[in-house]
């Protein structure tokens, strides 16, 4: 039996992808076919319960029977994808496993026995694939304006993503996922009416607690996304235009919710002839809905059948996470700045920053070789370079990696938020050394990486060293003499040459092209064609 390649790096996109999630309650798998036309025909969607949530929110571990039967599934699974014949696959998995102290183990046991290479993925991965796949789903113009609230609730974790104009504005993850509740609260032995007032007093607690960081209140389109959400848009919900996308109403969730207080999980199931495991879920994850749409003050709950398996699908058809749309871009830089405001950061100083290395960045694209997707991650360290004065002015430039390295920003893996955190710690003081074990941790053309584009962020971080931003229309070219800088004749540049003869040293060992600075009188001899404007 010929096994469908797992690799993530192909450059061809096979005909046949398959995506699969091993969630908190079940472990899902989606195959679509890709056609002529770069759209996707879905072919197959399996599901089956797996309660890996159970153990790892009970006890923080998962059970050897646990893990047994998961694998048994993936074997299913495998056997389901060679029959297709699948060309490439996807799997990930979400809080369940990420939050399990043996997480790792489990990963490495279903490679062996399965060949399948499974991702642990953050939150803000998943909230950036499940944004594309709604995206996909309701068009550009529904999101495209105004502000919008995506709405996830999972097994392990409830997602909320804020969109401003189509791009990402802010999000939170929440510890509020249906199955967790239950874990946590140990409602399965309460009456159904009374485990559902200890959920709703837990929802109303977390949703307290990210009021300010997330102005609900300006919302006007509340899009809900995950299984429970789509059940009660069958029970209650009515067609949304001529979309593929349904809508409740504020009341018309109430009305459902309160009924489905007044049975226990057994009876719903008997009533609605659903799985066991969907039918323990639907109160909690339907209180979650409700609160928020309540907090929100919209009217109505747009649902949409797609989930992050789709935005995974999406992903692997345009050839993987590095071609990013235009609005995704934002959305990146935009949760970038708000960290940055977050931290109390000059934000004048960050914003010049980030424009002065990516237009170094432009001028040497023939040295370093790097492509959008590097640029993207030096402005994302260039935004976020000073953060670490929060904590301290002393040594910051650490403080700074740490606290990009535990930050997510949507659009960036873990891998490449761990390049941003380095880039960005190598931005002043010592350069990188074996020495240093965060840095070391990387893989060798990864460091490589962080070496360019941090030689890069000291080049341009010398150049607003005082802070008054007075550089701002310079031009970098590369002749026989090094790298030049050309500003206009007439400022005192005193700091800036002092700030450059101090940190080109790693530009110059990294290019191999000293670094000097020129004043010039009259018109840019070529034109400004060495800067291209920031996206």
């Amino acid at each position: 039996m010929q096994r469908p390649e797992m690799s993530n790096t192909s450059s061809e996109i096979p005909a046949m992808l398959a995506a699969i999630d091993i969630g908190s309650n079940t472990i899902r798998m989606v195959i679509a076919q890709v056609l002529p036309d770069g759209k996707l025909d879905i072919l197959e969607r399996l599901w089956r319960a797996v309660r890996l949530g159970q153990d790892t929110f009970r006890a923080g571990r998962l059970r050897g029977e646990t893990m047994r039967s998961a694998i048994s599934t993936l074997r299913d699974y495998r056997y389901v994808l060679s029959t297709y014949g699948v060309g490439r696959v996807r799997a990930v998995a979400t809080s369940a496993v990420r939050e399990a102290a043996n997480g790792d183990t489990f990963i490495d046991r279903i490679l062996m026995a399965t060949g399948l290479q499974v991702s642990i993925i953050g939150v803000a991965e998943e909230s950036r694939l499940t944004i594309s796949a709604v995206r996909q789903a309701t068009g550009e113009k529904l999101l495209q304006k105004n502000d919008s609230l995506i709405v996830e609730v999972g097994g392990g974790s409830t997602t909320v993503n804020l969109l401003r104009d189509g791009a990402i504005a802010a999000w939170q993850s929440l510890p509020i996922g249906s199955v967790r509740m239950q874990e946590v609260l140990s409602t399965g032995t309460e009456p159904a009416n009374q485990a559902a007032r200890l959920i709703e007093r837990q929802v109303s607690s977390a949703i307290a607690t990210f009021k300010g960081i997330l102005p609900l209140k300006n919302v006007d389109k509340f899009v809900a996304i995950g299984g429970d959400a789509r059940w009660a848009a069958g029970q209650v919900g009515r067609p949304f235009g001529e979309t593929p996308l349904r809508v409740i109403s504020r009341n018309g969730l109430d009305e459902l919710l309160a009924t489905c207080e007044s049975y226990t999980a057994d009876e719903l199931a008997r009533t609605h002839h659903l799985p066991f495991t969907e039918a323990e879920t639907i109160v909690p994850a339907l209180l979650v809905y409700s609160t928020l749409l309540k907090a929100t003050g919209v009217r109505e709950m747009i649902v949409s059948d797609v989930s992050m398996r789709d935005g995974l699908l999406l992903d692997m058809a345009v050839g993987g996470v590095g071609r990013d749309t235009e609005t995704m871009y934002k959305g990146t830089i935009q949760s970038a700045e708000a960290i940055a405001q977050k931290y109390l950061t000059d934000m004048a100083h960050a914003r010049y920053i980030r424009m002065a290395a990516v237009r170094i960045f432009d001028a040497l694209s023939s040295e370093h070789r790097l492509g959008d997707r590097h640029r993207m991650l030096l402005e994302v360290a260039a935004q976020l370079h000073e953060i670490g004065t929060f904590v301290s002015s002393r040594a910051h430039h650490k403080h700074t990696r740490y606290l990009i390295s535990s930050s997510e920003i949507p659009g960036l893996t873990q891998d490449e938020l761990l390049m941003v955190a380095n880039v960005a710690r190598y931005h002043r003081r010592s350069r990188p050394k074996p020495a240093h074990i965060e840095y070391m941790a990387l893989p060798h053309e990864r460091r490589m990486v962080v070496n360019r584009l941090a030689a890069i962020l000291r080049l341009a971080d010398a150049l607003d060293v005082s802070r008054t931003q007075q550089l701002t229309d310079f031009h970098c070219r590369i002749d026989k003499n090094g790298f030049i800088i050309s500003v206009n004749a007439g400022g005192d540049l005193i700091l800036e040459r002092r700030a450059l003869a101090d940190k080109a040293d790693m530009f110059q060992d990294i290019y191999g092209l000293d670094v000097r600075l020129e004043e010039i009188r009259g018109p840019w001899s070529d034109g400004g064609k060495t800067s291209r404007t920031m996206r």
